[in-house]
C-alpha cells in the first residue's frame, strides 16, 4: 500500500492527515515541531493556533465562515470536532479553548491506527520515492522547502504580514470600569449575551489613545521585508489609525450594539475582550494584532479605562507569512502542475484564516485518498462553500493580482433569481447544504 505523507502537522495538514486515515489509507503525518521552531509557534502540538482563538461567526445561514463550519461538520472534520468539544462563550462566534483544542487534535491523530507522527523537518523537496504528498506546511514554510517550491515552479513565492493581537490575564482587568456584554446581546453557540469585555472610551479617551498608537515605537521591517503587504484581514491596530482617526471607531472599536450599564449610553469607542481560555482566566483583545514594540504596548494599552492595571500573558507580535500563487501553479485537485505527486492544503495556497486552512487540508486529504483508493476525484460543486474556495484558488481569481481570501458569499455562484440581504444569504447557505449532502452521498457511494 502506497504511504502519503503529509508535511506540516498545522490545522490543514492534521485535517488532511484524519480525511485519508478514515479513508483507509496509511498516513506518515511530518511535524518539525520540535526540532525545529516557528516564529510564532511556542508548543509542539498539532494544529496550535497561534494568532486568534476564533474561528469566527457560527451562523451557518447568514454567514459564508459559519456555513463552512456546517460543511465541515457534515463531512466528518477532526477540527471542527475539537473545536465544538473545546468551546468558549463568544456571542454569535465559535472560539476554543486553545490548549484544550490542540491537545484533542493531537491526541485523535496519535491514536489513529492509519496514522504515523514522525517528528523532523523535511528540508527541500520530499524524497523521489514519496509518489504522494500533501505540502501543509502554512505560512511559515520553512525556507528551504519554500525556496525548493519556488525553483521548480519559476515562481516567486508571495508574502505577507500577519499579526498577532495581545492576551491578558483576566483578573488584571478593573470591573469597575469594564463590563460584560455581547454586542447586540446575541447568543453564539454555548454562550450567553454577555460573552465580551467592554472597556469603554470617551472621545477625548479616544483621541489620546489613537494619538499615542501613532506615536509608538514599531517594529523595525528588514530591508527585504519593506515592500510586502499587510493582509487587509488582520491588518495592525496602528496601521489602521494611521489610515484616519475614525478608522479604529468604526472597525474593532466600534462601540454600536453595545451600552454601559452605568451611563446607559453608548460609549464613544470600545475596546473587547474575548475568552481565550476554558479557565476564563486569559482574554484576547479582539482586533489588537500590532507591530509596536513590546514595551510600548504594556504603555499604550494600558492607557484603555480599565485596563490601567492589564497583566500580560501574551504581548502582540508580527510575522512574515508566505504563499503560492495557486490560480498559475495549482490545479483543480491542488497538485502542483509542475509535480504531480505533490499536493498544496491550508494557507500557503492563498486562503486566508483557520476554518479556511482547515477546509483546503480536508479536500486535500479526500482528494489524495481517492487516487491512493483507485477512485475518480469528485470535486464539491462551485455553490458549496467548500466549492467556492477551491475554485477561487484554483483559478477563479486572477492570478496576476492573487491575494489570501477568506471565504465570503461573493466567491458563490449568483442564485439566479432576484434576493437582498440576509435573504439571498440563507438562499445561497440552504443551496449549499444541499448540494454538500449530494456531493458526501456520490462520494460514500464510489467508495463503498
Amino acid at each position: 500500500m502506497t504511504t502519503l505523507h503529509i508535511i506540516g502537522g498545522g490545522l490543514a495538514g492534521s485535517e488532511a492527515a484524519w480525511q485519508a486515515a478514515q479513508a483507509g489509507v496509511r498516513v506518515a503525518l511530518h511535524e518539525m515541531r520540535p526540532v525545529r521552531g516557528t516564529d510564532a509557534h511556542v508548543t509542539d502540538g498539532l494544529a496550535e493556533l497561534v494568532c486568534s482563538n476564533s474561528f469566527r461567526s457560527d451562523d451557518w445561514e447568514n454567514n459564508a465562515v459559519g456555513l463552512l463550519h456546517e460543511e465541515m461538520r457534515r463531512a466528518n472534520s477532526l477540527i471542527l470536532r475539537a473545536a465544538d468539544a473545546h468551546k468558549l462563550p463568544a456571542g454569535g462566534a465559535l472560539a476554543v479553548d486553545r490548549h484544550g483544542f490542540s491537545a484533542e487534535v493531537t491526541r485523535a491523530l496519535e491514536e489513529h491506527p492509519n496514522i504515523e507522527i514522525h517528528r523532523e523537518e523535511i528540508a527541500g523537496l520530499p524524497p523521489d520515492d514519496w509518489q504522494s504528498v500533501i505540502v501543509a506546511t502554512g505560512p511559515l514554510t520553512s525556507p528551504a522547502l519554500a525556496e525548493a517550491v519556488r525553483k521548480i515552479t519559476g515562481e516567486e513565492s508571495l508574502a505577507f504580514f500577519d499579526a498577532i493581537a495581545p492576551v491578558i490575564h483576566r483578573e488584571s482587568v478593573n470591573m469597575d470600569i469594564a463590563w460584560l456584554q455581547s454586542r447586540y446581546d446575541k447568543k453564539g453557540p454555548g454562550g450567553g449575551d454577555a460573552d465580551y469585555l467592554n472597556c469603554p472610551m470617551n472621545e477625548e479617551q479616544y483621541r489620546a489613545f489613537i494619538a499615542a498608537l501613532l506615536a509608538g515605537e514599531k517594529t523595525e521591517f528588514k530591508e527585504w521585508e519593506k515592500s510586502t503587504p499587510y493582509f487587509e484581514g488582520c491588518l495592525p491596530i496602528e496601521v489602521m489609525a494611521s489610515r484616519g482617526e475614525e478608522t479604529l471607531r468604526f472597525g474593532p472599536m466600534k462601540p454600536v450594539g453595545l451600552q454601559d450599564p452605568r451611563s446607559d449610553r453608548r460609549p464613544y469607542a470600545v475596546v473587547q475582550l474575548r475568552q481565550d481560555n476554558a479557565l476564563g482566566t486569559l482574554w484576547n483583545m479582539v482586533g489588537f494584532q500590532t507591530k509596536l514594540k513590546h514595551g510600548e504596548q504594556t504603555h499604550i494599552f494600558r492607557m484603555i479605562p480599565g485596563l490601567e492595571n492589564a497583566q500580560f500573558a501574551r504581548l502582540g507580535g508580527l510575522h512574515r507569512n508566505t504563499f503560492l500563487n495557486s490560480p498559475r501553479v495549482l490545479d483543480a485537485t491542488l497538485r502542483l502542475k509542475a509535480q504531480s505527486r505533490l499536493r498544496f492544503a491550508g494557507q500557503v495556497t492563498g486562503v486566508e484564516g483557520y476554518v479556511e486552512s482547515a477546509a483546503i487540508g480536508l479536500l486535500a486529504g479526500r482528494f489524495a485518498a481517492a487516487e491512493l483508493n483507485g477512485r475518480d476525484i469528485v470535486s464539491p460543486p462551485p455553490t458549496t462553500a467548500f466549492g467556492a474556495l477551491l475554485a477561487h484558488i484554483t483559478g477563479g481569481a486572477d492570478e496576476k493580482t492573487f491575494q489570501p481570501m477568506n471565504v465570503n458569499f461573493g466567491l458563490f455562484p449568483d442564485l439566479g433569481e432576484r434576493a437582498r440581504g440576509k435573504d439571498r444569504k440563507k438562499l445561497m447557505a440552504h443551496r449549499a447544504i444541499r448540494d454538500l449532502e449530494t456531493w458526501l452521498g456520490e462520494n460514500r457511494e464510489a467508495a463503498e
